[in-house]
């Protein structure tokens, strides 16, 4: 008799989560502080919800989230032990695995969770319904792996980057538990790729114009690989300053994560965390951990907890995230919390889940200072250029799909693939079209960005093919239009539709003559149609569930599905008691 109360209790949690109904309150930041609707401090309580992806050795240099496998290493930086993903799973289009996990997400007593990759593309209605219905709200990274993330080794600011991130954003405006979308995870990895920093803050200014003219509160961050003070605390203060010192906030981030494992074991504030909380004492955004959880030692006792949450680190801090929910393998070993059964019906919490599990649920939160008496947001001019920091105040201008349409459109030679997978062949193009305009007389600085000078060529906003066929007409137009200079290897064609007197550079200067400067941007005209059962991307994997599509308005509908899998989920939360 028991059990089957249990598995009723469960039952109605579950459908309690399809109901349909909106209670998550609305947080918003004031100054440097969270504040929920009834002004009391609100911290970020969450860990990170995604599974690991596959990794590629060919994938160096592309920021994107932890869901990796380390491919083994002597000696790992304790900061950065994973090695970068190809491929993503996107846990918020499983609407079965959801339901698997937010009964446990509510035992863990987060209210928040951090999702790395997702696939604008696929409906996530009843995941985003049912965390909103636990209470729990989703900091959503923008970027995907290979070709939808700022490329630290070769940084840009271009349309197909922007274009992927209001597709994104446009999928998830209708959910009221967004509270924050990243512009980049660990873009910056080092004082000499500081240059990239100038990408990473013209991403934040486009994507805060887009949401403002979408009247989203959502907030708009920025995760950062911890480091050496001396280029991370002035990385922090670039991403939230003014470059113009007019305390304007137009091109600052609102919330900075720290990717942060300083507190290992039995620590004590002042072993580990007292070095960076006096670095960004007068920090003038919302900083907190995007990332926390040192394994060593294995299983974690979650000591930082109280830490984090106490009252010598909340003056600065508002919170953070544990890593990892799912299983994370790594140069440092395993981070998950959950083992996930073979089928992946059901997920088994391990001792770190439940020590976790204690500490969150331990936590008091300290209303500490109050919204009516915190300070009012300040943008301070930004820091100065020097040996360990190298990024410019001048920034890229916004991306503009017109204008780089009008020049592919009408350039005489032009990148016309024989494989479908253009990303694997456009970089090495990109160097020998570049080597080959180097032969004439000719260069790439067109198509080119310098973070660091500030100086952006005419086409550098460009998407890479559109970057491609120009330098292919540049060189095609230096070798009198000769055919098969526009071949590149049977991947060029010319473009009939081209004047024959037309001259790339003059055509790049016509075409992009309005698209210097910034402007609030518009959704892409080819924007993805978020809900479609297709996945539309190739880095998507095929989990279970992955591609239902479930109207929220369809209540009746809802309803049947969560009771499909009530039984399975009870079972699971059974097996726990």
């Amino acid at each position: 008799m028991l059990s089957f109360f249990r598995a009723a209790a469960t039952i109605a949690v579950v459908l309690g989560l399809s109901s349909g109904g909106h209670a998550i309150g609305k947080v918003t930041r004031s100054g440097r502080y969270l504040y929920n609707a009834d002004g009391s401090r609100f911290y970020i309580k969450g860990i990170a919800y995604q599974e690991q992806g596959k990794s590629s050795s060919a994938n160096v240099g592309k920021e994107s989230g932890r869901a990796t496998i380390q491919l083994g290493a002597a000696t790992v930086d304790p900061n950065a032990p994973f090695s970068e993903p190809s491929t993503f799973i996107d846990p918020l289009a499983n609407a079965t695995a959801c339901a698997r996990d937010i009964p446990l997400l509510q035992q863990l007593g987060v209210n928040s969770i951090r999702v790395y990759s997702v696939n604008a593309s696929l409906n996530h209605d009843s995941c985003m319904q049912g965390l909103s219905s636990a209470g729990i709200y989703t900091i959503l990274d923008l970027t995907l792996p290979v070709n939808g993330s700022i490329d630290r080794s070769s940084p840009a600011w271009t349309t197909n980057l922007l274009d992927s991130y209001i597709n994104t954003i446009d999928a998830f405006s209708k959910y009221d538990n967004v509270l924050a979308y990243n512009v980049g995870n660990e873009v910056v990895v080092s004082p000499n790729g500081t240059t990239a920093a100038t990408f990473v803050k013209a991403a934040a200014r486009d994507t805060k114009a887009y949401l403002t003219s979408k009247s989203s509160s959502a907030l708009v961050g920025y995760a950062a690989i911890d480091g050496d003070d001396t280029w991370i605390v002035p990385l922090a203060n670039y991403l939230s300053c003014d470059p113009s010192g007019g305390n304007s906030g137009g091109t600052a981030i609102d919330i900075f994560g720290l990717n942060n494992y300083e507190f290992c074991g039995d620590s004590t504030f002042q072993a580990s965390y007292a070095g960076k909380t006096g670095d960004f004492a007068g920090y003038n955004v919302v900083a907190y951990f995007s990332e926390y959880g040192c394994n060593q030692p294995s299983p974690r006792v979650w000591a930082e907890v109280p830490v984090l949450f106490g009252s010598d680190a909340v003056p600065v801090w508002s919170g953070g995230v544990a890593f990892s929910y799912f299983p994370a393998e790594s140069g440092q070993g395993e981070f998950g919390m959950v083992t996930l059964s073979s089928d992946g019906s059901t997920v088994t919490p391990n001792t770190d889940f439940d020590n976790l599990k204690t500490m969150y649920n331990q936590v008091s939160f300290i209303n500490d200072p109050g919204q009516s008496s915190a300070p009012s947001a300040s943008y301070p001019a930004c820091p100065q250029q020097n040996t360990s920091f190298l990024a410019s105040t001048a920034l890229p201008p916004t991306p503009s799909d017109s204008a780089c349409q009008c020049l592919e459109s009408n350039l005489s030679c032009q990148f016309n693939p024989q494989t479908s997978n253009t990303s694997a062949i456009v970089g090495s193009l990109l160097d020998t079209a570049c080597s080959l305009l180097g032969t004439v007389g000719g260069s790439c600085d067109p198509i080119a960005g310098n973070g660091q000078t500030g100086q952006y060529g005419t086409v550098s906003s460009c998407d890479p093919s559109t970057k491609l066929s120009f330098a292919m007409s540049e060189y095609f137009e230096a070798n009198k239009r000769d055919p098969q200079a526009c071949s590149f290897s049977g991947n060029g064609t010319v473009n009939a539709k081209a004047s024959s007197s037309s001259n790339a550079t003059v055509v790049a200067s016509s075409c992009l003559a309005s698209a210097t400067g910034t402007h609030v941007p518009t959704a892409p005209s080819s924007a993805t149609n978020p809900g479609s059962s297709s996945s539309g991307s190739s880095s998507s994997s095929s989990t279970p569930g992955a591609a239902t599509t479930i109207l929220v308005s369809d209540t009746r509908a809802l309803l049947g599905v969560f009771l499909m899998f009530a039984v399975s989920v009870a079972g699971g939360l059974l097996s726990l008691a």
